[in-house]
Formats: structure tokens, C-alpha cells, sequence
């Protein structure tokens, strides 16, 4: 067995007294602190997380939009320039390889950012749809010209080891990034002819992606998150982490801004509903299944696994869960039916520190999934009564 890997923050999160723990094979910081305390200061200033686990692909080439409507199931060939997309990495039988968010910086330029846990089998998958993409035919123009390329004309590049990525995250965020000195916003992007237009951090929409400098060094700027919380996601060179990563603290501390650990990092996921893979999300897992059929383009032509995203007629599918008191379930924990009989099993759960009592997310029998339904949790061999919500279960106030 290996050691698990470290972040380029590694020192610094030890100076500050973090407990670790191996997440995806690195070793991360879980907390500093206090978890509560984490979790509110997300809540109600700002919370930074060190993410640079996460795994980044650079996808380029003129058929590069083509190639990842091909390899990924949402749409990436009509995206804007400058904005992001939830997609997911699909195995030919449907099943879930990883979820993944996709960037726009340009025509032909896109950054894939991907759980840290499956770096390896979306690298697989990558390079197994580049070996097996066709891309589009050339198209001929009044004119005779092609408007497209002949040939395949995309490029993956592995761009993890180099990149470091910190999430800033809160009600107070974008007024810490504001108040981060060195910090210079770049021109947006455009297409060729446009004209040029200055823009300033109002400007930057959620799930969209801006290119800055920071002390002389290239910072993309995604507006992005896995909180609930309005927030950035800051990706830079691992070489430049330290340097940001210690002017955010000092720029966040007048608001109140504290570094937070994957145990907030969790239960403020949980509170938004986010799904987890190896929790909601797996290869076991078709998108529907987990409230996910939204994000394929079924109407693509082709693309890897399609025509095997609708689950099994007998499939359970993902529920939000609430119930009272104190006494949350747990990963693996069994859901109930009035009779006892086991109908579910919980997949993340909480007592939620922003509402103040339990939640849950549970795969159950699709009779059992309407919102309003009643059920238990089996806690320990005590049956926690549990009712089907609408998520999630927490929406930040805008």
C-alpha cells in the first residue's frame, strides 16, 4: 500500500494544527478546529478549502467541444465562452464513472475537473474515447471553404501534478476576493471580432470561469462550489498555492473568514444536496437513478453510453430524508417500511448544523420515493421515524 499523497499546502495546514485523514489517497486536512465552527463560518462569512486533490484535464483542439459531447453526457459543443457545466463520465452500460464540472476558456480550449478518487478512470476513460472518437465530417460552405477540420484534432493533457485548486467559499466571499491584494482581473474571453468589454467581479455569473493574475501569476477564477454558498474556486500552479493561499487568510480574517476541513466540506455538501461519489454516485449507479437524467443529452447522437442511462424498472432511487431529534443515520444505515420490511439504505447523513436536526440522502424503492412519504431509520436497532423531502435541504438566501 502506498502513502497517500500530499497537497502543495501540506506545511501550512500543519502549522495551523489540522487533523488529517486519506481521502481519494491524499492526505487531507479534516478539520482545525472545530467542524461547527467550520461549517458556520461557510454559512455565515467565508470558509477556504485547500481542494487540490481534485484532478484537472485539459481538453483542446478544434474538435475538442465535439470530442466531449462525445466522451461526457451533457453537451459541451454550444457552451459560451467563460461558463461551466455539470456533466458526468459514463460507462458504456450507463453507469456512473465520475462526475465532473467542465470550463469554456475559449473555442477550442476546455479544463475537466474531476474527483481526486477517480483521477485514474477518468484519465482512462478519456483516452479510450480519443482513441475511438470520429469527429464531425467536414462541412463545405457557399464559399467551398471546410468549416471544420479533416482529421481528429483534440488533445488531453493531464494537468493535475502542476495545478492547485482552493475553494473560497461563503455570503462574504466575493468580498474577500475583492479585497485580495495583487489580485488583477484579466479581459473576458471572446470570440474573434468581438470587441472588448471590461468587467468586474459583478460581472462573473454563477458557473462561469474568468482568467486573473495574482502576483504575476495566471489564476482562473471559477465561479463554482460544493457548499451551497456562493463562492470561487481558484485554480492555479501548485508552485503559486502557498503565496495565495496565506493572502486569502489575510485578507478574509476582517470577515470573519476561517481555513475549513473536509468534515464541513461534507456535512455543508449534505445540507445542499450535493451528491458524493462512493456515496449517491457509483458505476453500480445510472444518472436517473440519482435525480441526474437531467444532465444527459439523450438527443446527442452518439456518445458513451448511450441508450443504457435509464435505470432497471426495479431500481432504487435517491431520496432526501428528514427526521427529528438528534439522532442522524448513517452510510449504510437500513431505511424501513411501517412493517419493518427494508425498503432502503442511507448513503450520507447528518444532524445538520445549519437546521438542527437530521438529515439524510437514501437509495429506496421507487414506490417509497414520493415526496411525503413516511419511513424510518434503523439507528442502531432503534427506528428513527424519517419522511421524503423535497432538496435540498438547505438554499442559501440570495
Amino acid at each position: 500500500m502506498t502513502d497517500p499523497r500530499s497537497t502543495p499546502l501540506r506545511d501550512r495546514h500543519e502549522a495551523a494544527g489540522a487533523a488529517f485523514t486519506d481521502f481519494g489517497g491524499w492526505l487531507m486536512p479534516v478539520r482545525y478546529a472545530s467542524d461547527l465552527a467550520e461549517h458556520r463560518a461557510v454559512r455565515e462569512a467565508a470558509g477556504l478549502f485547500d481542494i487540490s486533490h481534485m484532478a484537472e484535464f485539459l481538453v483542446t483542439g478544434a474538435h475538442a467541444g465535439a470530442f466531449l459531447d462525445y466522451a461526457l453526457a451533457a453537451r459541451h459543443s454550444t457552451m459560451r465562452l467563460g461558463k461551466a457545466k455539470y456533466s458526468l463520465v459514463l460507462a458504456e452500460d450507463g453507469g456512473i464513472v465520475d462526475d465532473v464540472i467542465v470550463y469554456r476558456l475559449a473555442d477550442d480550449w476546455f479544463i475537466v475537473i474531476a474527483n481526486a478518487g477517480n483521477h485514474d478512470a477518468v484519465a482512462e476513460a478519456l483516452a479510450d474515447a480519443r482513441a475511438s472518437f470520429t469527429p464531425p465530417a467536414p462541412a463545405v460552405g457557399a464559399d467551398g471553404s471546410f468549416g471544420f477540420v479533416a482529421g481528429v484534432h483534440v488533445t488531453v493533457e493531464d494537468a493535475s501534478d502542476d495545478s492547485a485548486l482552493l475553494a473560497l467559499q461563503g455570503p462574504a466571499a466575493i468580498a474577500v476576493l475583492e479585497a485580495l491584494p495583487g489580485l488583477e482581473l484579466a479581459e473576458p474571453a471572446r470570440r474573434q471580432g468581438d470587441a472588448p468589454t471590461p468587467w468586474s467581479f459583478d460581472d462573473l455569473g454563477y458557473y462561469s470561469v474568468r482568467a486573473a493574475d495574482f502576483a504575476g501569476q495566471a489564476v482562473l477564477i471559477l465561479r463554482t462550489g460544493y457548499t451551497g454558498e456562493d463562492g470561487v474556486e481558484l485554480l492555479v500552479r501548485a508552485s503559486a498555492a502557498g503565496e495565495l493561499w496565506d493572502a486569502l487568510l489575510q485578507a478574509g480574517e476582517p470577515f470573519g473568514l476561517l481555513p475549513a476541513g473536509l468534515a464541513a466540506r461534507d456535512t455543508l455538501r449534505l445540507e445542499a444536496g450535493m451528491p458524493l461519489y462512493g456515496h449517491e454516485l457509483s458505476r453500480d449507479v445510472r444518472p436517473a437513478q440519482a435525480g441526474l437524467g437531467r444532465v444527459v443529452a439523450a438527443d446527442k447522437d452518439a456518445f458513451i453510453g448511450k441508450g443504457a442511462t435509464e435505470p432497471a424498472p426495479d431500481a432504487r432511487v435517491l431520496v432526501a430524508l428528514v427526521s427529528e431529534g438528534k439522532r442522524a443515520g448513517r452510510a449504510g444505515y437500513r431505511v424501513l417500511d411501517a412493517e419493518g420490511g427494508v425498503v432502503g439504505e442511507i448513503t450520507s447523513g447528518a444532524l445538520s448544523p445549519t437546521l438542527g436536526h437530521p438529515i439524510a440522502l437514501a437509495y429506496v424503492d421507487g414506490d417509497r420515493s414520493l415526496i411525503g412519504t413516511d419511513l424510518f431509520i434503523d439507528v442502531r436497532g432503534t427506528r428513527i421515524p424519517a419522511t421524503v423531502t423535497e432538496p435540498p435541504f438547505y438554499r442559501r438566501k440570495k
